[in-house]
């Protein structure tokens, strides 16, 4: 006699498109750190084989806060306890969206070898990390996350390369969330500079955890590459004409860029045509 269907076992690729479906942020970040943390525990199945549909409209996320183009975001004053609370709203968005754009990975690209989706789990577990640690923040200075406007160009290149998984792992790890490692030690340096130590310290985290994010990115970049016989620095700069990829300029992190596994090659080139 067959024994009965076990129902409580997890598999990841349905659970991370769940979590991708959530709309309450405190309950992703949550049930993602979980689901990470059952990985590792070995507690979760893996079929990188199924073919997945969504249900519910990608991503999910709170009612606020209001999403508006880049330009009326508004800037932020550093020296007013409200500016330097936008400015942190507006890191905690960007994590927001990096939870978003990991579990995505996970559920969306089917055949990949098992370490592709503890790699993007684990990117995911460590964004809601993130995330929570500047939401906390924010809660200090008299605010939370929703309160200020924020834009959506991350999960705007999530959908470009929905069909594309090279293209991917090009534009999102490794151009978009790869200009976190140049931009970041210059807003430390600014928090610091105002006396707000405790922020500063969160973003030594995030630096250090992003480097190891691009890492990953420029990983599965290659390997994409390398199984397709292309080139990856002549298939980047055709990925970022046709994507319409933000044109990245400097001052590029090159210590940072470096660690997280760019060649000697991608950064010349890199600076060339960001100078």
């Amino acid at each position: 006699m067959n024994s009965p269907l076990n129902t409580s076992v997890i598999e990841l690729r349905s659970r991370a498109l769940a979590l991708l479906c959530e709309s309450d942020a405190a309950h992703k970040v949550e049930q993602t750190r979980e689901l990470y943390a059952q990985w590792l525990a070995q507690g979760v199945q893996l079929d990188a084989s199924a073919t997945l549909q969504p249900h519910a409209a990608l991503p999910g996320r709170p009612a606020r806060p209001p999403l508006v183009p880049p330009r009326e975001v508004g800037k932020r004053a550093m020296h007013t306890v409200e500016g330097r609370a936008a400015l942190i709203h507006a890191l905690a968005h960007i994590e927001f969206n990096a939870i978003n754009l990991a579990l995505d990975a996970v559920w969306r690209f089917s055949a990949m070898p098992r370490e592709f989706y503890g790699d993007w789990l684990q990117v995911a577990a460590e964004e809601a990390l993130h995330f929570s640690l500047l939401d906390a923040h924010l809660r200090t200075l008299g605010f939370a996350y929703g309160d200020f406007n924020a834009h959506n160009s991350l999960w705007e290149m999530a959908q470009k390369t929905a069909n594309d998984m090279t293209a991917r792992m090009a534009l999102v790890p490794r151009t978009l969330e790869a200009r976190g490692l140049d931009a970041t030690p210059a807003v430390r340096a600014k928090l610091a500079q105002v006396g707000d130590h405790e922020a500063a310290a969160i973003l030594d985290i995030i630096l250090r955890d992003e480097v190891g994010h691009v890492a990953i990115g420029n990983r599965w970049y290659h390997w994409l590459c390398a199984r397709d016989g292309k080139d990856p620095v002549a298939l980047y700069a055709d990925l970022s004409i046709r994507f319409k990829a933000p044109q990245l300029r400097g001052p590029f992190n090159l210590d940072a860029r470096r660690a997280a596994g760019f060649s000697d090659e991608e950064i010349a080139v890199l600076e060339a045509s960001g100078s």
